[in-house]
């Protein structure tokens, strides 16, 4: 991998940098904030077991339909675990996208959890994290013909 691992100093880093090392396209520097070991849960439930698989998987998104795509990160939050232990939740709007044709899709919103660690030198890394898509109006998917239909419990709650 060619990038250094960058500097994260706290919890929150890890999101930041990975909404920045996204709009730059980068896939060795999203894969420098996770740990050797990391596990990457992407927004259709492909799970990546390692840094390398996570930075081929979005390398790849980045030259077929993420090439000029934008993540704006909208609400964060951060919950303490212990000392060297954080969630970081980050709610994401995202442009840019294109679909197979070239054309550009619609925006897209979301949101990633992170578990993150202080390592030894002292940078937060990511050990885990899973994206998953917002739906407006979606509360839940129904399964019907083999597909995942978006659907609501009969009110809604927008959270």
């Amino acid at each position: 991998m060619a990038s250094s691992l960058p500097v994260l100093n706290k919890p929150l880093d890890v999101a930041e940098a990975f909404a920045a090392a996204w709009n730059n396209h980068d896939a060795d520097s999203l894969a420098a904030l996770f740990v050797e070991d990391a596990d990457f849960v992407n927004v259709v439930g492909l799970w990546w077991h390692d840094r390398g698989s996570i930075r081929k998987a979005h390398a790849y998104g980045f030259e077929k339909i993420f090439t000029s795509s934008h993540m704006t990160l909208r609400r964060t939050s951060v919950r303490q675990l212990s000392a060297d232990i954080a969630v970081v939740h980050a709610a994401w709007l995202m442009t840019g996208q294109e679909s197979h044709s070239g054309i550009e899709a619609e925006r897209r919103r979301g949101v990633m959890s992170f578990t993150v660690q202080r390592q030894e030198d002292g940078a937060w890394r990511a050990v885990s994290a899973h994206n998953t898509d917002r739906i407006n109006g979606a509360e839940t998917h129904i399964a019907t013909g083999g597909a995942l239909t978006p659907a609501h419990y009969g009110h809604t709650t927008e959270q």
